[in-house]
């Protein structure tokens, strides 16, 4: 992997690690398949894969992030308002 490349590799698992610790199925259960997921990749030299692969990532925290959002505001919804009938 091109040294340019690392800090952009190491940011992106620590930021998924950090955000799989509240993932609905576990933390245990999250860190085994992001493990999985950049073990399956850990040979690619190419820096242009290397960065899509990278650009993959940032799509899955702004996914990650968007359902931890969705899941406060339901529980402040369910909280605060009458049911919907």
């Amino acid at each position: 992997m091109a040294n340019p490349l690392k800090g952009d590799v190491i940011r992106l698992y620590k930021n998924l690690l950090y955000l799989g610790r509240e993932y609905p199925q576990g933390a245990v259960y999250f860190r085994d398949r992001l493990k999985s997921a950049f073990m399956k990749n850990k040979d690619e030299t190419d820096p242009e894969k290397i960065r899509k692969l990278v650009g993959r990532g940032d799509f899955v925290i702004k996914e990650l992030q968007a359902l931890y959002f969705l899941r406060k505001y339901r529980a402040m919804k369910k909280r605060y308002y009458e049911p919907e009938k």
